[in-house]
Order: C-alpha cells, then sequence, then structure tokens
C-alpha cells in the first residue's frame, strides 16, 4: 500500500475531482434544499431505479443521517458518497456513490449513481463516472469497480458501456428496487481496462 493510501489527507471526506464538464464533492449539509428540491422534482423520473423512499426521505432530520453515514463510512474506509456539481455555475446535477469497499484479495468497490430529471440524457453522468476512475483505480488503489442496473435500464446500461464498464453477467433478483426484488444486468471496470485519456 502506498503512503497517500496509508495516510490520505482527506480522511473523514473524500477530495473534490474536477471532470470536464463536472466536479464531484462530498455531500455537505448547505446542499440539503438544492438536493431536496431536485430529488422531489425527479422523484417520478427517479422511482422505477431505486429503493423505495421512506416517508421522511427529503427532510433536514433524515438528510442529516443520510451525512452521518457517508461520514461513518468514509472514516472506516467502506464507502464514499459524491454530490456531481456542473462546473459552470456550481448547480446540484445527482449523486454517486462508492459503496461496499472491500480489501484484501478483492480490492474492489460497487458504485451506484442517480441524475435529476431535467439533467438527464446530456452526458453529464457519463462524464461523473469517468471522473470518479482516478479516486477508485489511483487514490483507492482498488483492482475492480462493480456496477448493476435494471435490464430496461438503456441510460445507465448506455453510460456504463461507453464509460469502458463491461457486461459480466445477470444476478436474479438481485436488489430490491421500488419495492420489489428486481434482477440486473452486472458490469464491471479492472484497473487495467481504463481508457486512456491523456
Amino acid at each position: 500500500m502506498s503512503a497517500f493510501l496509508r495516510n490520505p489527507p482527506w480522511i473523514g471526506s473524500p477530495p473534490t475531482i474536477k471532470g470536464q464538464q463536472i466536479y464531484l464533492r462530498a455531500p455537505q449539509l448547505s446542499d440539503w434544499s438544492e438536493w431536496a428540491r431536485l430529488r422531489a422534482a425527479s422523484r417520478e423520473f427517479l422511482t422505477p431505479w431505486e429503493p423505495t423512499w421512506l416517508d421522511d426521505e427529503l427532510t433536514k432530520t433524515a438528510y442529516r443521517r443520510r451525512l452521518r453515514r457517508y461520514a461513518r463510512d468514509a472514516r472506516d474506509g467502506v464507502g464514499y458518497a459524491f454530490f456531481v456539481f456542473r462546473r459552470d455555475d456550481d448547480c446540484l446535477l445527482g449523486g454517486i456513490t462508492l459503496s461496499n469497499v472491500r480489501r484484501g484479495v478483492t480490492q474492489s468497490c460497487s458504485m451506484g449513481y442517480w441524475m435529476g430529471q431535467q439533467f438527464a440524457g446530456q452526458g453529464l453522468m457519463q462524464d461523473g463516472v469517468s471522473t470518479s476512475l482516478s479516486f477508485v483505480f489511483d487514490e483507492l488503489g482498488l483492482h475492480r469497480l462493480e456496477a448493476a442496473c435494471l435490464p430496461s435500464n438503456e441510460a445507465s446500461t448506455t453510460v456504463l458501456l461507453k464509460t469502458g464498464f463491461q457486461k459480466e453477467g445477470y444476478a436474479r433478483k438481485y436488489l430490491r428496487i421500488n419495492g420489489k426484488w428486481s434482477d440486473h444486468v452486472l458490469f464491471a471496470m479492472l484497473q487495467t481496462d481504463r481508457r486512456d485519456e491523456t
């Protein structure tokens, strides 16, 4: 393990990472109102692809709980959350979460993401996923990044394939989405699969 990974300068909160059109930053309490507005406006759009929302999903209290979980996961080195912002105007676009970080002989983690409805289909999440790769492979030093999506989620499939993920399989009743256990297509990228971005 490198000296950087033994003592990363961003302990407690992952770094801000700049992409072409976007940047990734850890969620902060000051983001709550913008986050809640975007999620509320996009609820119908997001519902088919996400776990069932809690009754208090968008409240500040629930958001504080979310931030505490994010901070605990980052401190323990098992997960990292980012919000996706547009570089031009700092507008919140969506989020990317890296979870289930596994060390030892595995050296992998899982990625999930969401995009506000008004920003979908503009290549912004593809930029966000691409931007996160330097954190996964260079800063965390992981070997493998995994993602899964519903077979009917063509937009997410496109993002993953265009970013360089490879389709690896099909998992029956893999995640509980929108209140029911749902099959998922499995994707992965290895550190050696990364496309040359220079």
